[in-house]
């Protein structure tokens, strides 16, 4: 509760020109300057004896604030939280794939009230369905010289250092796969502070004509997109969601004269508005997958079944695109070109995906499962990174308690609400011990995966899945690489 400079509780003095309303949540005084010839800031006005005479009422648009009652429509008209006009390359649920609803259950019970039969009945189906799948993936733990002296910074905490090895191999991974190079535009999805691009950029050095778009639907504070002044360097940070993202809006991209690099760092699940996770904007990955196969690659399908010549013919730029593809060696330029030169994204918390999202549904019901399958599979998957982290739920302090004992993965993670304490017992039915749970969580997430690498194949990619960190550093620590077919390809997992 916030009270008033009067307050017994208030200490010292505010600051010259500052508001003088203490506010006890935070032990301080409020920070706001104050208009000439007055006392409190316009907040907290209300708590002032001389500003009684005039009504604070919460904003209709954001409740976190207040205004003065009859100044409402004066606010409204300027408020920070008015809808704004849409840009162009907004367009609602682009990628969000078919709704059909005939497939979707209205209401299906929690995991913890399946009876230990429909429990049995499921993994049986996920085991079933699993089976031939290789579990075990290659590492691929790699790193790069441009994050060299960052790693070996001594001021690095535990979190730092766990980040910038996560960093070291997706930049890795990048460059093996001939993706870190000139003339590219590389697209972050989720890209909170902007440090993967800054490190792709860092990496670059000098390279030609190298834009990257920066995706994230919350406003972030402490980017670096502000350290990065390179001429050949270009850095455009897209405020939207990426379900309503169209990248053939974006004029860099409008006449596909770069080859585009999809490129995140925990790219989770499907996408939807407003979901959080520790403070952090949960990114998707089936999402960006459509953004980039099926809104933006789609988009030159039309345009490449002429043949090469009569398109250089009519098109000079052509040549130039042909030639970007493949670092210049013209010879070896194939007659239909993708404009998704590749995709890095490393993935986690399964547990967020959503049907329709999803782009493996067609494998899905080759295996003879559906939307309620899916669902529970997906409910599961949290199984796999909540194994032995002992918690206490019932607590007042459990959210702290949460935080401290996800392997620092809160920033990025949250487990679905399903806690498996280190002593095998849960609120689930059965007698799963945690390493049996651990397994079909890790089984669960390979199938949605491979829903994906099929998606993928079907799209013309040639993808993989591989451990790209140690899982003491995350316990996220799957990567999905893809490479347009006609070039050098990644191994596959099947």
């Amino acid at each position: 509760m916030a009270t008033s400079a009067s307050s017994p509780h208030a200490t010292g003095f505010p600051a010259e020109g500052r508001c003088g309303y203490y506010v006890e949540k935070k032990k301080r005084f409020c920070r706001m300057v104050v208009a000439a010839g007055k006392r409190f800031c316009g907040e907290h006005a209300g708590a002032a004896e001389e500003e009684d005479a005039r009504r604070r009422i919460l904003c209709p648009l954001d409740p976190k604030h207040t205004v003065y009652e009859d100044q409402l429509a004066k606010h409204l008209k300027k408020c920070n939280s008015r809808e704004k006009p849409k840009p162009d390359f907004y367009i609602q649920d682009i990628n969000a794939g078919l709704k059909d609803e005939t497939e979707i259950p209205e209401q299906l019970v929690p995991i913890s009230s399946l009876s230990e039969e429909q429990l049995e009945k499921l993994i049986k189906k996920l085991r079933k369905a699993s089976e031939g799948l290789n579990s075990t993936l290659k590492d691929h733990i790699m790193s790069h010289p441009a994050l060299h002296d960052a790693l070996n910074d001594p001021k690095n905490g535990d979190s730092a250092a766990k980040h910038l090895k996560q960093q070291a191999s997706i930049l890795g991974n990048i460059e093996k796969l001939k993706l870190l190079g000139p003339r590219r535009c590389f697209v972050e999805f989720g890209a909170g502070k902007g440090k993967l691009s800054h490190w792709v950029d860092i990496a670059l050095k000098d390279a030609e004509k190298v834009h990257f778009i920066l995706v994230e639907k919350v406003t972030t504070r402490f980017k670096v997109d502000g350290k990065h002044r390179k001429k050949n360097s270009v850095f455009e940070r897209l405020q939207i969601d990426i379900q309503h993202l169209c990248l053939n809006k974006i004029p860099v991209l409008r006449e596909g004269k770069l080859p585009v690099v999809g490129i995140g760092k925990h790219l989770c699940g499907m996408a939807t508005d407003d979901v959080v996770s520790g403070g952090h904007i949960i990114v998707f990955a089936d999402l960006a997958l459509r953004c980039l196969i099926e809104t933006y690659a789609a988009s030159f399908e039309e345009r490449n079944e002429e043949p090469l010549a009569k398109r250089v013919k009519n098109d000079k730029t052509e040549k130039e695109i042909y030639t970007l593809a493949k670092e210049g060696n013209e010879k070896n330029v194939p007659e239909k070109w993708n404009p998704v030169a590749g995709i890095v994204i490393a993935l986690c918390c399964h547990h967020r995906c959503d049907w329709r999202h999803y782009v493996g549904k067609e494998y899905f019901r080759a295996l003879g499962l559906g939307a309620v399958e899916f669902h529970y599979f997906q409910r599961m998957s949290s199984w796999a990174t909540c194994g032995m982290r002992k918690t206490s739920l019932e607590t007042s302090n459990s959210t702290t308690k949460r935080q401290d004992n996800q392997n620092d993965d809160s920033e990025e993670h949250d487990d679905g609400g399903y806690r498996i304490t280190d002593d095998g017992a849960d609120s689930l039915p059965g007698l799963l011990s945690v390493e049996e749970k651990k397994k079909i969580g890790h089984l669960c997430k390979l199938l949605i995966d491979q829903g994906r690498i099929q998606y993928l194949q079907q799209k013309g990619f040639s993808p993989a899945l591989q451990y790209y960190t140690d899982p003491l550093v995350s316990l996220e620590n799957v990567l999905l690489t893809a490479l347009p077919n006609h070039s050098s390809s990644p191994e596959t997992t099947t």
